[in-house]
């Protein structure tokens, strides 16, 4: 059985101590192949030099809502570059909407995103949503600015309408170890309603570490607990969730 961690953070500075052992110990559990998500210019960066130097590991650029500084300090530009400097990019992302952590810049929040999806069209690229508390602005931006490759809403947030107009739109699903939380809302709803074609799974390690290991330091060796969620609630098997959702990544990403 093989996973495929669709979005990680290991250019995280939480393993710089041990980032080699990190990822011996998630090939022995069949992770065999992550994708290594930037979020500003330095993370997407080190991204792709992480997925340069090992095999099947994969990097995507961007700048996230969280990390939009200013139009001086944050350029497109710079992750247009990026994005072209290795064939191991995959994706513009993670980009989006946070009104949960920044609600005093929407404006430019809802700019960077624009510009990001126009960017991944330029570049016939997917993106990676990042929406937080921000529903109904992030959809609207997906359909006046559509993204031609569409993408994936990443760690998606449980909200059931959000999740049927992505769908409704084309994007893929992915769920994190939020889903399997004692107290996550519409958790079984939302595995019920995301056809399995269209799931994904990540960690989003080093955060959001799953059940029973919740509060921990993640890692992709905790993919099958996500996986066996979701196993439990559509009633197949952890196998096909695994290899369901492998394919599912290769295509959507083109690897």
């Amino acid at each position: 059985m093989q996973f495929f961690d669709s979005h990680a953070h290991y250019n995280d500075e939480k393993f710089n101590s041990d980032r080699d052992e990190v990822f011996k110990k998630i090939h022995k559990e069949g992770v065999t192949k992550v994708i290594i998500a930037g979020y500003n210019y330095e993370s997407s960066r080190k991204a792709i030099e992480i997925a340069k130097s090992m095999n099947n590991m994969y990097a995507t650029c961007g700048i996230s809502p969280n990390d939009i500084i200013d139009e001086k300090t944050t350029s497109i530009n710079e992750i247009k570059a990026l994005c072209l400097s290795n064939n191991k990019v995959v994706a513009v992302g993670e980009i989006g909407l946070d009104y949960y952590w920044n609600r005093e810049n929407k404006i430019l929040q809802k700019k960077y995103f624009e510009e990001q999806i126009l960017l991944a069209n330029e570049l016939n690229m997917p993106i990676v949503i990042h929406s937080r508390d921000a529903y109904i602005d992030t959809i609207a931006i997906l359909k006046k600015c559509p993204c031609k490759r569409k993408g994936v809403f990443h760690c998606c947030q449980l909200n059931l309408e959000l999740i049927k107009d992505a769908l409704k739109l084309g994007y893929y699903i992915s769920l994190a170890g939020a889903c399997t939380f004692k107290n996550a809302k519409n958790a079984d709803e939302i595995i019920k309603q995301v056809p399995i074609e269209k799931l994904l799974i990540e960690t989003d390690s080093p955060y959001l570490a799953p059940e029973p290991v919740r509060g921990t330091r993640n890692d992709s060796s905790n993919l099958k607990y996500t996986a066996k969620k979701i196993a439990q609630i559509k009633q197949i098997s952890i196998e096909d969730v695994a290899k369901i959702t492998y394919q599912n990544t290769e295509k959507i990403f083109n690897i």
